[in-house]
């Protein structure tokens, strides 16, 4: 006589815990027989939170905030308080998700070495790319350089909401002086995505620029961030 097997639902197959999962299903074996970039987004984030709830395994609940947010890419510019609204992601997993955010944005600009040199828009944007691509809102920041072209600082002026924020010119030179500058670079993002500059980016250059010149302290660019792509002012010829 057969035994009589149990049933198992589609719903029981997405309700097991990571320990019920098959070796070659767990994240950290997985990771383990076969190297981190065998894993999705899903499994690497389920490592970070590390458990589940009693409706989601791990898993199940990294897909959740991934679903949510619309991908890793869109996942990155949230905040600790945001990635909260996940059953599962109280404060402590979603502080350690943004510690692990900032920790890949900051290998990025560590790849570049201890002294940075920029004379081209391209060594800016490698830079300020991690800092500001990812932003729902808008950052100004101000580069210092020194004779070399060597950035000895940067200072952030201001930051606003998804369109613009306001820069006074005055303490862009206020801020440049402090720190010795022999020139600066201006450097923000653009939180929707559009690579261009607009006609008051172009305004303000021209107007730090200019107080910039009776100073000494000329302005050698302004690099806007939007998203992975990014746009000169110097190389528009946007301004003298």
């Amino acid at each position: 006589m057969l035994a009589k097997t149990e049933s198992f639902s589609h719903e029981d197959y997405y309700n097991r815990t990571v320990k019920e999962m098959l070796p070659d299903e767990q994240p950290r074996e997985k990771l383990l027989n076969y190297g981190a970039g065998s894993l999705s987004d899903a499994e690497l984030l389920a490592i970070l939170l590390r458990t589940g709830t009693k409706k989601m395994n791990v898993v199940e609940t990294s897909r959740a905030l991934l679903g949510h947010f619309g991908g890793l890419h869109q996942l990155v510019k949230r905040d600790w308080k945001e990635l909260g609204v996940i059953p599962g992601i109280a404060k402590v997993k979603a502080i350690t998700l943004e510690a692990a955010f900032e920790l890949a944005r900051r290998i990025q600009v560590a790849e570049m070495g201890e002294e940075i040199q920029i004379t081209s828009p391209e060594t800016a944007s490698a830079f300020f790319g991690p800092k500001l691509r990812h932003l729902s809102h808008e950052v100004f920041y101000v580069a210092f350089l020194n004779n070399k072209k060597v950035m000895t600082g940067f200072h952030q002026i201001s930051s606003g909401g998804t369109n613009a924020t306001i820069v006074e010119p005055a303490e862009v030179l206020r801020q440049a002086v402090l720190h010795k500058a022999t020139s600066i670079i201006l450097v923000h993002n653009h939180p929707s995505g559009v690579c261009k500059a607009s006609t008051a980016d172009i305004n303000l250059t021209k107007r730090i620029a200019e107080s910039g010149k009776l100073l000494g302290i000329p302005v050698d660019d302004h690099i806007i961030i939007a998203g992975y792509e990014f746009v000169s002012l110097r190389t528009e010829r946007l301004f003298n």
